[in-house]
C-alpha cells in the first residue's frame, strides 16, 4: 500500500514536471514588426521581427501564393525570431504564419497590403519649400483627454516646468493648419512623434521632445495614433504642405524592449552604457583620426537614456530600413530628417540612403550634421568629390551659415571679416557642394539658442530672414519667431522650446489669430508672410543663378538671376545711416530703373544712390 502510494506521488510529482517544462517551453507571440507591410518594392525581401516567450526554437511554416521564407535567424536571445521572406509577385491579403514549438501551434495573420502609389511617385521637398519646425508638446493642445494616458510610465504634465510635457498633440496642429497657409510655409518638419514611453528623470525631465525611441511602429499615444498622423498628413497635403518626419537611426530609448530584453550582443555598440559619445563628429571625416577618437563619436551612447544601435548588424540596418518605408508607404510623408547623422556607421546610412533612393527616386532626406564648417557638411552629400564614400544623402543641414549669421548679428560690418562678410566669406565656398540647392539652411532650431535672444529687436532677424529666403538654399524656420518667440538656453531646452501662445486651453492670449497679437507681433508676422508667400513658386529663387558682392562699405547684397527677372537682396551691416552705392551693381541692375521693394511694396529709384536706415533690409525685384 505504502509502495503504491509512493510511485503515486512520484507519477503525480512527474506529470507536474512535466506540465510546467510544457508550459514554460510554449511560445506567445506579443508582437510583429512590421506591423503590416506592401507589394511591389523593387527590393521583394522582407524581415519580420517577432517577439514572444521563447519564440525562437519555433518551427515556421507560411503557406501563401508566391510568399517563400528565405531564412529563419534565431537570435540570442530566447524571445525573438527573424524571418526573411521573399514576396516577389505576392498579392494583397491577409497571410497566415504557423509557429509551431512542441505540440503546440500559433498562427498569426500578416497583412500584405497594395501601395497607393509607386515610389518614383512620391514627391519630396526640396529647395521650393519652406520648412516650419515645430514641437508637437509645445505647439498645441487638441485634445486634453490624451495629455496622461493609464499604463504610460510618465504621469507628468505640468506646462510651468520647461522640462515636462506640456500636452501638445497632433490634433493641435490639425487645428491650425490655417495659420500655416495664412504664414505661407510650405512644409511642416515636427520633432520625433514615435512613442517615447519611459518615466521622467527625478520626476523633472520627461522625453517631451520625442528622441528616446520606445517603439518605432507607433505614435505615441499623447500625441495621438497612427491613423491621426495619417490623417493629418492627408489634410496637410489637401493644402498644398508637406510633411517632413523626424527619424532616429543612431540610438533608440533605454526603456525599448532590446534594452529589457537584448535580441544579441552585438544589437547596441557598448550595451550598459559602457561607452559616452564625445559629442565630436570630425573624427568621422578625419583623414588622420584616432581609433579611440572614432569609436567615442560613433559607438558612445548619445546619454545614459539612449542605447547606441550598432548598425553594422545587419539585421538591425535592415529593421531600421524597413521601418523607414513603412512610414512613408503607410502615411505619405514627403521626406525625413534624420537625427544625429554622423553619429551612425558611415556606411550603414548609405546604404540606407541608397535603398531610399532606389525605392523613391524624388523623396528627399535631410541628415543632422553639426559641424561649422562647409567641408566637412559637404563631403556628407550625395555625389561629393570630397568624400570617398557616398553617402547617398541628398540634402545636409547648414550649420556653417547658422553660426555665421549668429556671430554677424552682434557685429558691425567691416571691410574684412565682422558682420555680413562672416556670410560671403561662408557661402564663396559653395564650390564645395554638389547641390547648393539642397543645403537646409536655418538660423534656429529646437538645440539652440532663439535668434532673438532674450530681446524682441527684428532689425537682424530681417536681414537673417531676408538672406535665408533668397539664397541659394533650402530655408527651414522655427515656430514662432515669426511672432517675436524668444529665449536662450540658459537655464534649460525648455526656454527656446515654449508653448505658442494660444495652442492651449487656459491661454491668455491667442497668437494664432490678428487680434491676440501685439502690434509689434503683427508687424513681424505680416513681413514675414508677405516675403514667404513672394517666394513661392518664385523660379528667380529656386531656379536662378546667384552673385554675391563682397560686402562695400558695410553693405552686402546678393543677387539672384533668372530668365529676365532680377532680385537684389540689400543688407546694410551698420547700425548708422547708408547707402547703396548704384554703380557698383550695374552688372545685375543694367538698364532697369525702377524696382519694388518686396518687404514694403515700395517703389525704388535705381537712378541713384538708394538711401538705407540703420540696419535696413530691402528685397529688391525688377
Amino acid at each position: 500500500m505504502k509502495q503504491t502510494f509512493l510511485l503515486g506521488l512520484l507519477a503525480t510529482l512527474l506529470s507536474i514536471n512535466l506540465q510546467a517544462q510544457n508550459k514554460q517551453s510554449k511560445s506567445h507571440i506579443q508582437r510583429i514588426d512590421p506591423t503590416d507591410w506592401y507589394i511591389g518594392m523593387k527590393d521583394p525581401t522582407l524581415q519580420l521581427m517577432v517577439y514572444g516567450k521563447n519564440i525562437k526554437q519555433s518551427e515556421v511554416s507560411i503557406d501563401y501564393p508566391n510568399v517563400k521564407v528565405d531564412s529563419i535567424v534565431r537570435l540570442a536571445s530566447p524571445n525573438y525570431l527573424l524571418i526573411y521572406l521573399n514576396i516577389a509577385g505576392a498579392q494583397p491579403g491577409d497571410m497566415k504564419i504557423a509557429f509551431k514549438n512542441g505540440k503546440q501551434t500559433h498562427i498569426a495573420k500578416f497583412q500584405l497590403k497594395e501601395r497607393e502609389m509607386k515610389g518614383e511617385e512620391r514627391k519630396g521637398f526640396d529647395n521650393t519649400d519652406v520648412l516650419y519646425m515645430l514641437m508637437p508638446d509645445r505647439f498645441a493642445n487638441g485634445d486634453p483627454k490624451n495629455d496622461a494616458l493609464k499604463g504610460m510610465h510618465d504621469q507628468l504634465v505640468d506646462r510651468s516646468a520647461p522640462s515636462l510635457r506640456h500636452g501638445g498633440d497632433l490634433a493641435g496642429i490639425l487645428q491650425h493648419l490655417d495659420y500655416f497657409t495664412q504664414l505661407g510655409v510650405t512644409a511642416l518638419w515636427f520633432t520625433p512623434v514615435l512613442e517615447n514611453d519611459r518615466p521622467a528623470d527625478k520626476a523633472q525631465h520627461s522625453n517631451y521632445h520625442g528622441y528616446a525611441t520606445t517603439d518605432y511602429y507607433r505614435v505615441d499615444p499623447r500625441f495621438g495614433s497612427n491613423d491621426d498622423y495619417k490623417a493629418l498628413v492627408k489634410a496637410c497635403h489637401e493644402r498644398g504642405i508637406k510633411v517632413v518626419m523626424d527619424m532616429i537611426f543612431n540610438h533608440c530609448g533605454d526603456y525599448h524592449v532590446w534594452n529589457k530584453d537584448l535580441p544579441a550582443p552585438d544589437w547596441f555598440n557598448n550595451p550598459n552604457y559602457g561607452l559616452q559619445t564625445s559629442y565630436k563628429l570630425t573624427p568621422v571625416m578625419d583623414p588622420y583620426a584616432s581609433k579611440i577618437d572614432l569609436a567615442e563619436t560613433v559607438d558612445g551612447w548619445f546619454v545614459n537614456s539612449m542605447p547606441d544601435l550598432n548598425q553594422r548588424n545587419p539585421h538591425v540596418l535592415k529593421y531600421l530600413i524597413q521601418n523607414s518605408i513603412w512610414w512613408i508607404e503607410s502615411v505619405g510623408i514627403n521626406g525625413i530628417r534624420m537625427d544625429t547623422y554622423p553619429y551612425a556607421d558611415r556606411e550603414a546610412m548609405a546604404q540606407w540612403m541608397k535603398v531610399i533612393d532606389k525605392e523613391y527616386p524624388y523623396f528627399n532626406t535631410v541628415g543632422e550634421t553639426w559641424v561649422t564648417e562647409p567641408a566637412y557638411t559637404a563631403a556628407w552629400q550625395k555625389d561629393s568629390k570630397l568624400s570617398a564614400t557616398n553617402s547617398y544623402l541628398k540634402s545636409v543641414m547648414d550649420f556653417a551659415f547658422y553660426d555665421r549669421i549668429t556671430q554677424a548679428k552682434e557685429e558691425e560690418t567691416d571691410e574684412w571679416w565682422k558682420g555680413m562678410n562672416r556670410i560671403y566669406n561662408s557661402l564663396c565656398y559653395d564650390y564645395l557642394y554638389e547641390n547648393p540647392k539642397n543645403v537646409m539652411a536655418f538660423i534656429e532650431n529646437h538645440d539652440t539658442d532663439r535668434f532673438l535672444g532674450n530681446g524682441k529687436d527684428t532689425t537682424a532677424l530681417k536681414q537673417a530672414y531676408a538672406l535665408l529666403l533668397t539664397m541659394n538654399r533650402t530655408p527651414q524656420l522655427y515656430y514662432g519667431t515669426e511672432i517675436l518667440m524668444n529665449g536662450t538656453k540658459e537655464v534649460s531646452d525648455g526656454y527656446v522650446r515654449k508653448d505658442f501662445p494660444g495652442g492651449f486651453p487656459t491661454d491668455e492670449a491667442n497668437k494664432f489669430t490678428r487680434e491676440g497679437r501685439t502690434e509689434a507681433e503683427n508687424e513681424m508676422f505680416d513681413w514675414t508672410a508677405r516675403l514667404l508667400h513672394w517666394r513661392k513658386n518664385n523660379e528667380t529663387i529656386t531656379k536662378g543663378s546667384q552673385t554675391q558682392f563682397i560686402p562695400y562699405k558695410g553693405v552686402y547684397v546678393l543677387a539672384r538671376q533668372y530668365k529676365t527677372k532680377n532680385v537684389l537682396t540689400i543688407i546694410n551691416g551698420r547700425k548708422t545711416e547708408n547707402e547703396v552705392d548704384v554703380k557698383r551693381y550695374a552688372e545685375i541692375i543694367g538698364s532697369h530703373r525702377q524696382a519694388i521693394d518686396i518687404t514694403t511694396q515700395k517703389t525704388i529709384d535705381l537712378t541713384n544712390n538708394i538711401p538705407l536706415l540703420p540696419r535696413q533690409t530691402m528685397v529688391l525685384e525688377f
